[in-house]
């Protein structure tokens, strides 16, 4: 293993404001670390560890911290929500940097040679504990419970933020690192004339099966034993509804996993999947999801720049009125969704929160509940035994990637109109994943210091 965990002393080095403790924030801050910088991370939400009893809240008493959940809060979504470390982005750097940087906080070395490398929701709570205490111990800063509300700008340079208690940081540069459910921040970049833009994301179901059904259909074997994994699938296919052809794909599927609730704000209804470590649940369950783009978006164009995240609300919302108002999300049987039938009982669930019965065609747009029962029916070609009414649909699953882009400069990194602000990560619209977010929280460390730290050094020299 090439990388080595060695950091200098930065408490008396200038600093950068990073705003969110995701992969991008925290891998930008161990970079900033070794380049002689000193990162000063705002998080809205708490601890890992402590984030956990939010987590419970959802899941016992149904109720949404919209500060601390399972979107917010160190380590950002990935920790409580799968942990799955494989990128296609790897040509954007060095992915098994990433990987070493996790190994040397104390993550399985075995990730360094699986194609697929998982830690494990139960395992990347206490690695993100760790890159925290490298960061605290050469000098840098972590504040939780700290929510960015304003930036300080003066002739268009990004001076520093204010927090909901009204602190001030003020750094030589501000890296935006919130991730894709941070809404209220594309609302005050909107209000402070900040450019964004819109930006394609996809929105759809997460479907459950017995993990022995997909087994079976994967091993063609009735048992898989106790040697060979929980098996996995990936599937796509293109669907034309009214002569507009789009894919259908599968996203984040997890193997011997559960269903959680992601919910980000009280009054709505957002799912997603994750997977132990040891992926040994007895269900397994994938996003089924249909890409939303301007054309989907035009009842919503009076919105503008924020037209998906008012369609991705819309949806969320009327979810949590069909489930009852409580964290139950709405679901159907396959089968009964394929033939317009209301489930009149629904399957066992690795959801916690519990299910609600509901004709999801009632709750979807109608090309997303077309092109899902046209996918569904060609999945069942391709994987025999895929369809089955063991098998149910959970909506809704709407937080594939964000909705926004907050637009950069592809050389510099930098925004494209306000200088010393770097926006990152999955939340700015560069990423996708943990590893994505990681090697890109890196690279803007890399072209911050390169513009407003090493010319200066070189001078001082």
């Amino acid at each position: 293993m090439a990388y080595r965990k060695s950091y200098q002393d930065v408490r008396h080095a200038g600093n950068v404001i990073i705003i969110g403790s995701g992969p991008a924030g925290l891998f930008a801050a161990l970079r900033f670390l070794e380049l002689g910088i000193r990162p000063v991370i705002l998080e809205r939400g708490k601890d890992v560890r402590t984030r956990r009893r939010d987590l419970a809240a959802i899941n016992r008493d149904h109720i949404v911290n919209p500060d601390s959940n399972y979107c917010f809060g160190e380590g950002g979504a990935g920790t409580y929500s799968d942990g799955k470390l494989y990128t296609r982005s790897k040509k954007r750097g060095d992915f098994d940097r990433i990987l070493e940087i996790f190994v040397a906080h104390e993550a399985n070395p075995v990730i360094l040679v699986e194609s697929h490398p998982h830690i494990g929701t139960n395992k990347l709570p206490r690695v993100v504990g760790n890159i925290r205490q490298s960061i605290l111990d050469a000098g840098g800063e972590i504040h939780f419970e700290t929510r960015a509300v304003d930036l300080i700008i003066e002739k268009d340079e990004a001076k520093g933020v204010i927090d909901q208690h009204g602190n001030r940081f003020i750094g030589e540069a501000i890296m935006m690192a919130t991730g894709h459910s941070a809404r209220d921040i594309y609302e005050l970049l909107q209000r402070k004339g900040i450019f964004i833009e819109r930006k394609s994301f996809a929105l759809g179901v997460r479907i459950e099966h017995p993990q022995a059904i997909i087994d079976q259909i994967q091993y063609h074997c009735l048992a898989r034993g106790p040697y060979l994994p929980a098996a996995s699938y990936s599937l796509v296919t293109q669907v034309a509804v009214h002569n507009r052809q789009k894919g259908v794909f599968s996203f984040c599927m997890c193997p011997g996993g559960f269903i959680v609730p992601a919910a980000t704000a009280p009054g709505e209804i957002v799912i997603n999947g994750m997977s132990p470590s040891r992926r040994d649940s007895r269900f397994a369950n994938s996003g089924i999801v249909v890409p939303i783009d301007d054309e989907d978006l035009k009842p919503y164009d009076h919105e503008g720049v924020l037209a998906g995240v008012s369609y991705q609300q819309s949806i969320e919302r009327k979810a949590f009125q069909m489930g009852g108002e409580t964290q139950a999300a709405p679901a159907q049987r396959l089968m009964d969704f394929l033939e317009d039938r209301i489930s009149q009982n629904l399957p066992e669930t690795s959801y916690q929160p519990g299910l609600s019965p509901v004709q999801l065609s009632e709750l979807l747009p109608d090309q997303i509940t077309r092109r899902l029962k046209i996918a569904f029916r060609d999945f069942g070609e391709k994987m025999r035994g895929y369809l089955t009414n063991e098998a149910q649909l959970v909506a809704v699953e709407s937080r594939t990637s964000s909705p926004v882009r907050i637009t950069r400069d592809p050389e510099t990194m930098e925004h494209i109109h306000l200088k010393r602000f770097f926006p990152a990560g999955e939340g700015a619209g560069y990423a996708g994943g943990i590893a994505s977010a990681a090697i890109d929280g890196e690279n803007s460390a890399n072209k911050i210091a390169e513009k407003y730290f090493l010319p200066e050094s070189a001078d001082q020299g």
